[in-house]
């Protein structure tokens, strides 16, 4: 860990550091977060695919890498089976770690996954500066070894973090659709462990011809627009008035099927510590986010209207039809890591689909 590495942002803003992890060049969107804890499940989140993350809390490392565990072919640990990020930044690495079910250091979990990091950065003040110019293409420099600026969001991100085949989970009722426009486990474990039965398929999947009760479209990388086929299933279901969830990108498809419009935030929501305001109630939740694009409820039909609200910056956090089963959220109920204040959406919706 004695090599030079280098995070150039595309306006010339540098940032020094020492290599961990795979020692290799590495390019993409730099975002930050704001979670303290859940470092394992933040890297395996597909909704990172394409972006070097900094991470803002001070210590990184210091519970290690939990060993990989399945069953029912679900991972524990993890939201995926690999980190999605393509370079990570931190301020101080923990060489020593401690947690007993862990099995390796950060350090050894990406160089076997060959992804490169940086620690010894200032990181707040490099949070501070994307937070003034918003998020920004960047590229980890190792030991002079260059390489180019690169765009995630003008790739196809989801086709890369969805499932090949479809996948059947549980043998419980109803029977739940769940198109994978890069699934986290913890949405599969939330649907799964309430008794349903789970059809995980391809965000670009004809699934008409399938039996089905209900539709959740999940989390997933990148610009909403990009997904225009999934967009087209969706509106076709909206037709049939089957019971539709999104949850985080899941949400702004719908929006988007529903005829509305989305927009790119300046430096996105990432972390387990935003507020959102349900809108009717007054009740304030807190809760885990990862996105960088948000629904312009303006932009909705007539019979649509706005769920949540963030506290901060008066965002959209959700959506709903009034008279017809269709809703969305853009934070994330299964919230892995926490906070689980938000656990019930997954209630509300399975209860939709009984009422339907």
């Amino acid at each position: 860990m004695n090599r030079e590495g280098i995070l150039v942002l595309e306006d010339g803003y540098t940032v020094e550091g020492r290599v961990f992890g795979f020692p290799k060049a590495a390019s993409g969107e730099v975002v930050f977060n704001t979670g303290m804890v859940g470092y394992p499940e933040t890297l395996t989140d597909p909704s990172y695919q394409g972006q070097i993350l900094v991470l803002t809390y001070p210590l990184i490392g210091n519970y290690g890498v939990p060993a990989v565990a399945q069953s029912n072919g679900l991972n524990h640990e993890f939201e995926s089976d690999r980190i999605q990020v393509s370079g990570l930044i931190i301020s101080t690495l923990a060489v020593q770690y401690h947690h007993w079910k862990a099995s390796r250091s950060l350090d050894q979990w990406l160089f076997e996954a060959g992804v490169v990091g940086i620690y010894g950065v200032d990181t707040r003040a490099l949070t501070k500066y994307l937070r003034s110019h918003g998020s920004l293409l960047g590229k980890i420099v190792v030991d002079g070894v260059d390489v180019g600026f690169s765009d995630p969001n003008k790739e196809d991100l989801v086709r890369q973090v969805t499932v090949a085949e479809p996948i059947l989970y549980g043998t419980g009722a109803p029977r739940i659709v769940l198109v994978d426009c890069g699934c986290k486990r913890s949405i599969l474990t939330n649907l799964v462990n309430r008794g349903v039965t789970v059809l995980r398929v391809s965000y670009d999947y004809d699934f008409e011809g399938e039996d089905f009760d209900g539709v959740v479209i999940s989390n997933g990388p990148g610009d909403p627009k990009m997904c225009d086929t999934t967009i087209t299933h969706i509106r076709k279901l909206m037709q049939k008035q089957v019971p539709l969830l999104g949850i985080c990108l899941g949400s702004q498809i719908l929006a988007l099927a529903a005829g509305g419009n989305t927009y790119k935030l300046k430096f996105g929501h990432r972390g387990q510590n935003q507020p959102c305001v349900e809108i009717g109630t007054d009740r304030c939740y807190v809760t885990s986010q990862n996105h960088g694009y948000a629904v312009d409820v303006e932009s909705l039909p007539g019979a649509w209207e706005a769920w949540f609200v963030n506290a901060n910056d008066g965002t959209n956090e959700g959506i709903r039809h009034r008279e017809l089963p269709f809703r969305g959220v853009q934070f994330h109920p299964e919230a892995a890591p926490g906070p689980v204040d938000t656990n019930f959406i997954f209630d509300d919706f399975l209860r939709m689909v009984h009422a339907s």
